[in-house]
Protein backbone atom coordinates (compact mmCIF):
# COMPACT_ATOMS: atom_id res chain seq x y z
CA UNK A 1 0.00 0.00 0.00
CA UNK A 2 2.69 2.52 0.75
CA UNK A 3 4.45 1.96 -2.52
CA UNK A 4 1.34 2.35 -4.56
CA UNK A 5 0.58 5.82 -3.28
CA UNK A 6 3.85 7.65 -3.55
CA UNK A 7 7.47 7.52 -3.80
CA UNK A 8 9.21 4.77 -2.29
CA UNK A 9 9.64 4.86 1.40
CA UNK A 10 13.04 4.95 2.92
CA UNK A 11 14.17 1.54 3.46
CA UNK A 12 14.18 0.36 6.93
CA UNK A 13 17.30 -0.78 8.66
CA UNK A 14 16.13 -4.25 8.38
CA UNK A 15 15.82 -4.01 4.67
CA UNK A 16 19.21 -2.41 4.00
CA UNK A 17 21.41 -4.79 2.21
CA UNK A 18 25.12 -4.45 2.81
CA UNK A 19 27.64 -5.35 0.26
CA UNK A 20 30.91 -6.30 1.79
CA UNK A 21 33.71 -5.61 -0.53
CA UNK A 22 36.78 -7.41 0.53
CA UNK A 23 39.81 -6.12 -1.25
CA UNK A 24 42.17 -8.83 -2.13
CA UNK A 25 45.62 -8.19 -0.86
CA UNK A 26 48.03 -6.99 -3.43
CA UNK A 27 49.52 -9.89 -5.25
CA UNK A 28 53.20 -10.25 -4.77
CA UNK A 29 55.35 -11.10 -7.77
CA UNK A 30 57.04 -14.12 -6.44
CA UNK A 31 59.23 -14.37 -9.45
CA UNK A 32 60.62 -10.93 -8.90
CA UNK A 33 61.22 -10.98 -5.19
CA UNK A 34 61.59 -14.54 -4.12
CA UNK A 35 65.11 -15.91 -4.25
CA UNK A 36 65.28 -19.57 -5.10
CA UNK A 37 66.69 -21.75 -2.41
CA UNK A 38 69.73 -23.43 -3.80
CA UNK A 39 70.94 -26.33 -1.88
CA UNK A 40 74.56 -26.78 -2.74
CA UNK A 41 75.66 -30.35 -2.84
CA UNK A 42 79.15 -29.81 -1.56
CA UNK A 43 80.87 -33.14 -1.23
CA UNK A 44 82.71 -33.74 1.93
CA UNK A 45 86.40 -33.92 1.17
CA UNK A 46 87.68 -37.40 1.81
CA UNK A 47 91.01 -37.77 3.51
CA UNK A 48 93.56 -39.11 1.04
CA UNK A 49 96.52 -41.14 2.31
CA UNK A 50 99.51 -40.68 0.08
CA UNK A 51 102.17 -43.40 0.45
CA UNK A 52 105.64 -42.41 -0.61
CA UNK A 53 107.92 -45.43 -0.59
CA UNK A 54 111.26 -44.81 0.99
CA UNK A 55 114.28 -45.92 -1.03
CA UNK A 56 115.55 -49.31 0.03
CA UNK A 57 119.23 -49.43 0.73
CA UNK A 58 120.81 -52.19 -1.31
CA UNK A 59 124.45 -52.74 -0.51
CA UNK A 60 126.61 -52.91 -3.59
CA UNK A 61 128.13 -56.31 -4.13
CA UNK A 62 131.52 -56.46 -5.78
CA UNK A 63 132.25 -59.94 -7.07
CA UNK A 64 135.56 -61.20 -5.82
CA UNK A 65 137.56 -64.02 -7.28
CA UNK A 66 138.14 -66.79 -4.80
CA UNK A 67 141.39 -68.60 -5.44
CA UNK A 68 141.49 -72.36 -5.21
CA UNK A 69 143.93 -73.73 -2.65
CA UNK A 70 147.43 -74.38 -4.00
CA UNK A 71 148.20 -77.89 -5.16
CA UNK A 72 149.52 -80.34 -2.64
CA UNK A 73 153.00 -81.32 -3.73
CA UNK A 74 154.81 -84.51 -2.70
CA UNK A 75 157.97 -84.33 -0.68
CA UNK A 76 161.08 -83.77 -2.72
CA UNK A 77 162.80 -87.02 -3.69
CA UNK A 78 166.12 -87.63 -2.01
CA UNK A 79 169.11 -88.03 -4.34
CA UNK A 80 166.85 -87.44 -7.35
CA UNK A 81 168.44 -87.13 -10.79
CA UNK A 82 168.86 -83.69 -12.32
CA UNK A 83 165.83 -84.21 -14.53
CA UNK A 84 162.73 -86.37 -14.26
CA UNK A 85 160.40 -87.34 -17.09
CA UNK A 86 156.69 -86.59 -17.25
CA UNK A 87 154.99 -88.81 -19.83
CA UNK A 88 151.37 -88.60 -20.88
CA UNK A 89 148.76 -89.09 -23.59
CA UNK A 90 148.62 -86.34 -26.25
CA UNK A 91 145.55 -84.13 -25.84
CA UNK A 92 144.97 -84.04 -29.62
CA UNK A 93 144.80 -87.75 -30.38
CA UNK A 94 143.17 -87.19 -33.77
CA UNK A 95 146.17 -85.12 -34.89
CA UNK A 96 148.78 -87.48 -33.40
CA UNK A 97 150.17 -90.75 -34.65
CA UNK A 98 148.74 -93.73 -32.76
CA UNK A 99 151.10 -95.46 -30.35
CA UNK A 100 152.98 -92.35 -29.25
CA UNK A 101 152.94 -90.38 -25.99
CA UNK A 102 154.50 -87.06 -25.06
CA UNK A 103 157.46 -86.61 -22.74
CA UNK A 104 158.86 -83.50 -21.06
CA UNK A 105 161.70 -83.23 -18.52
CA UNK A 106 161.58 -81.15 -15.34
CA UNK A 107 163.92 -80.29 -12.49
CA UNK A 108 162.62 -82.11 -9.37
CA UNK A 109 164.06 -79.36 -7.16
CA UNK A 110 161.74 -76.85 -8.85
CA UNK A 111 158.77 -79.00 -9.88
CA UNK A 112 156.77 -81.92 -8.51
CA UNK A 113 154.43 -84.26 -10.34
CA UNK A 114 150.92 -84.11 -8.82
CA UNK A 115 147.26 -83.75 -9.84
CA UNK A 116 145.40 -80.54 -10.58
CA UNK A 117 141.97 -79.55 -9.22
CA UNK A 118 140.27 -81.56 -11.99
CA UNK A 119 142.14 -84.79 -11.30
CA UNK A 120 144.54 -84.58 -14.26
CA UNK A 121 148.28 -85.00 -13.84
CA UNK A 122 150.25 -81.78 -13.69
CA UNK A 123 153.52 -80.44 -12.30
CA UNK A 124 153.52 -77.71 -9.68
CA UNK A 125 156.31 -75.27 -8.89
CA UNK A 126 157.84 -75.79 -5.46
CA UNK A 127 158.86 -72.14 -4.96
CA UNK A 128 156.07 -70.20 -6.71
CA UNK A 129 152.56 -70.89 -5.34
CA UNK A 130 149.87 -71.49 -7.97
CA UNK A 131 152.46 -71.89 -10.74
CA UNK A 132 151.28 -75.05 -12.50
CA UNK A 133 151.81 -76.76 -15.86
CA UNK A 134 148.82 -78.91 -16.80
CA UNK A 135 147.55 -80.59 -19.97
CA UNK A 136 144.82 -78.86 -21.94
CA UNK A 137 143.05 -78.74 -25.29
CA UNK A 138 141.11 -76.12 -27.20
CA UNK A 139 138.03 -74.76 -25.45
CA UNK A 140 135.85 -71.68 -25.26
CA UNK A 141 136.77 -68.67 -23.16
CA UNK A 142 134.68 -66.14 -21.19
CA UNK A 143 133.81 -62.92 -23.01
CA UNK A 144 135.99 -60.85 -20.67
CA UNK A 145 139.14 -62.78 -21.64
CA UNK A 146 141.24 -61.60 -24.58
CA UNK A 147 143.92 -63.79 -26.17
CA UNK A 148 147.13 -62.67 -27.85
CA UNK A 149 148.64 -65.20 -30.25
CA UNK A 150 152.34 -65.93 -30.68
CA UNK A 151 154.68 -68.64 -32.04
CA UNK A 152 157.54 -70.25 -30.12
CA UNK A 153 160.23 -72.36 -31.78
CA UNK A 154 162.39 -74.77 -29.80
CA UNK A 155 164.68 -77.26 -31.54
CA UNK A 156 162.33 -79.77 -33.19
CA UNK A 157 159.19 -78.42 -31.49
CA UNK A 158 156.93 -75.56 -32.56
CA UNK A 159 154.33 -74.15 -30.20
CA UNK A 160 151.32 -71.97 -30.88
CA UNK A 161 151.17 -69.74 -27.81
CA UNK A 162 147.98 -68.13 -26.51
CA UNK A 163 148.41 -65.44 -23.84
CA UNK A 164 145.06 -64.98 -22.09
CA UNK A 165 144.48 -61.68 -20.28
CA UNK A 166 141.67 -59.98 -18.38
CA UNK A 167 141.71 -56.18 -18.31
CA UNK A 168 145.37 -56.22 -19.33
CA UNK A 169 146.39 -58.70 -16.61
CA UNK A 170 147.77 -62.09 -17.69
CA UNK A 171 145.65 -64.97 -16.40
CA UNK A 172 147.25 -68.01 -18.07
CA UNK A 173 149.24 -69.06 -21.15
CA UNK A 174 148.57 -72.05 -23.42
CA UNK A 175 151.13 -73.91 -25.53
CA UNK A 176 149.95 -76.21 -28.32
CA UNK A 177 152.49 -78.04 -30.45
CA UNK A 178 154.45 -81.16 -31.22
CA UNK A 179 157.37 -82.71 -33.02
CA UNK A 180 155.56 -84.00 -36.10
CA UNK A 181 154.35 -87.21 -34.49
CA UNK A 182 152.21 -85.85 -31.70
CA UNK A 183 150.21 -82.69 -31.08
CA UNK A 184 149.47 -81.89 -27.46
CA UNK A 185 148.52 -78.86 -25.38
CA UNK A 186 149.71 -77.44 -22.05
CA UNK A 187 148.48 -74.59 -19.89
CA UNK A 188 150.67 -72.57 -17.54
CA UNK A 189 148.65 -71.05 -14.70
CA UNK A 190 149.85 -68.52 -12.13
CA UNK A 191 148.80 -65.85 -9.67
CA UNK A 192 152.09 -64.27 -8.64
CA UNK A 193 155.64 -63.97 -9.98
CA UNK A 194 154.14 -64.34 -13.44
CA UNK A 195 157.30 -63.81 -15.49
CA UNK A 196 159.38 -66.16 -13.34
CA UNK A 197 156.68 -68.85 -13.55
CA UNK A 198 156.45 -68.57 -17.36
CA UNK A 199 160.23 -68.65 -17.77
CA UNK A 200 160.60 -71.82 -15.67
CA UNK A 201 157.63 -73.44 -17.41
CA UNK A 202 159.02 -72.80 -20.89
CA UNK A 203 162.26 -74.53 -19.92
CA UNK A 204 160.17 -77.63 -19.27
CA UNK A 205 157.97 -77.36 -22.37
CA UNK A 206 160.86 -76.91 -24.81
CA UNK A 207 162.03 -80.44 -23.91
CA UNK A 208 158.84 -81.89 -25.45
CA UNK A 209 159.34 -85.02 -27.55
CA UNK A 210 157.31 -88.02 -28.66
CA UNK A 211 158.08 -91.49 -27.38
CA UNK A 212 156.61 -94.89 -28.04
CA UNK A 213 153.73 -95.59 -25.70
CA UNK A 214 155.43 -98.85 -24.74
CA UNK A 215 158.39 -96.89 -23.37
CA UNK A 216 156.33 -94.27 -21.53
CA UNK A 217 156.70 -94.13 -17.76
CA UNK A 218 153.35 -95.11 -16.20
CA UNK A 219 151.69 -92.18 -14.45
CA UNK A 220 151.60 -92.69 -10.66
Amino acid sequence: MVTSCGGGAAPTEAAVAYTLVVEAPAQVDVTATAQPLIVEDTPTAESTLTFTPEPTFTPSVTPTETSLPPLELPTEISNAPALLAWDGTPTYLGDSQPGFDFRVFYDPQLWALTQDQFGYFAIGHRNIPYCVISVTSGRGLPANISVEQDIMYADKVTFSVGIASENGVKKFVTYTGGDGKIITGFQVSFEEQVDACIADAEKVLTTLQSISSSRATPEP
